[in-house]
This record gives structure tokens, sequence and C-alpha cells, in this order.
């Protein structure tokens, strides 16, 4: 997984003298921040001194109101790119230079002389929590989206409750769940439901 995307390929051993670093990039463009920034490296010349470049994202399940899901990912971190270099003058340069980047994470320093802020201390991410982004990114499981919401119309496609329609009462995206008002016997009674077991209706 740490591998794929170094542009490149350099021995575990040889790796342990880069380290991770989280920068911050314009919402929504993480891709083209890695890809533009893949560019520069071959193009400037520091291949050997930033060595991987990785967006951690998880798998997603988006249910659309037909009932037919789409898998797609999920940034664990969105607004984030994780650079695993080796950090010096040049190196801050080229990362700090590629478009839709905004700053490194790190420590601000403040000026010595004048107003303004001051000048942002890239700080490296300790190798327990890099280990922890890059599990927790692997070993999710798929979570389920949907576009429901309370006061929405749904139709029970499967369980115990298959063909009832009733009402959307609360909905849980954590949980992957929702509750809804079904009339059973005549009654209102609200029923805790999988996302994948409904169907939003028009």
């Amino acid at each position: 997984m740490l591998n794929e995307s170094a542009p490149t390929q350099l021995s575990e051993e040889s790796l342990a003298n880069y380290q991770w670093y989280a920068v911050q990039v314009a919402s929504g463009c993480e891709k083209k921040v890695k890809y533009n920034l893949e560019q520069r490296l071959r193009t400037l010349d520091v291949v050997d001194r930033i060595v991987q470049i990785e967006i951690p994202q998880t798998p997603t399940v988006k249910l659309r109101k037909d009932g037919s899901r789409q898998n797609s990912e999920e940034k664990v971190f969105p607004g984030y790119v994780l650079v695993r270099m080796d950090m010096d003058d040049e190196t801050w340069q080229v990362v700090k230079n590629t478009p839709n980047v905004i700053n490194f994470v790190g420590a601000e320093q403040k000026r010595r002389y004048g107003r303004g802020r001051g000048h942002v201390k890239p700080l490296p991410l300790g190798h327990a929590e890099v280990e922890r982004i890059f599990k927790q990114a692997e070993e999710q499981e798929p979570v389920f989206k949907i576009d429901m919401a309370t006061g929405d119309k749904i139709k029970v496609l499967s369980g115990p409750f298959k063909d009832f329609e009733g009402e959307v009462i609360e909905v849980s995206p954590e949980r992957s769940k929702l509750k809804a008002l079904l009339s059973i016997f005549g009654r209102d009674t609200p029923v805790e439901l999988e996302f994948n077991q409904v169907q939003k209706e028009s």
C-alpha cells in the first residue's frame, strides 16, 4: 500500500530516512496536486528526495435513489495530501510552489519584524500516526452513503418489512442505518433499517 504511488522504488531501509509531512491543499484539488507534484518531481529532478505522495482513502458505497449501488472512495482527510520526503530548502520549495498547495502542516513561527503571519515550519508526522492513517484506510469496511433526510418517503426493499412504505424520522450515516415510521397493523411504528434495505420514493 505505502509504495503504490512512489515515483521511485526504494527499499524500506533507504525509505527510513524520509519523513511524512501533511500538506494542506485547496478543497477538492487533492488528486490534481498529487498529479502536478509527481510531474514537478521529474522536471525539477528531486525524485530521489520526494519519494511518495499519497491521498489516504476509504471505500464507500453510494446508494442511488433507484436502489443501485455505486462504489467509490472517500478521502480520509479532505483537503490534505501526505508527502514522504527528505526536507530541505529545495524540496520545500518544490512542494510549496505546486499549484493549489496552501501550506505544510506545522508550527507557525512569528516574524521577527513587520506585520502579517509568520513562516510555518513543517513538522513531520510521527511514525505511529502514519501507520494508523494507512491502516485505517486499508481496513475500513465500506461506508454506505445515502441521499436521504428526515421527512423523505421510502419503500422497504428487503427484510421482514419488504414492500412496506414509510417516512424517514432519523438518519445515522455513521451506522449506515435509518429509522422510519412504517404503518404496521394500522399504526405508525418506528423501525430501524439498513441503508441498503430501502429505496427513496420520488
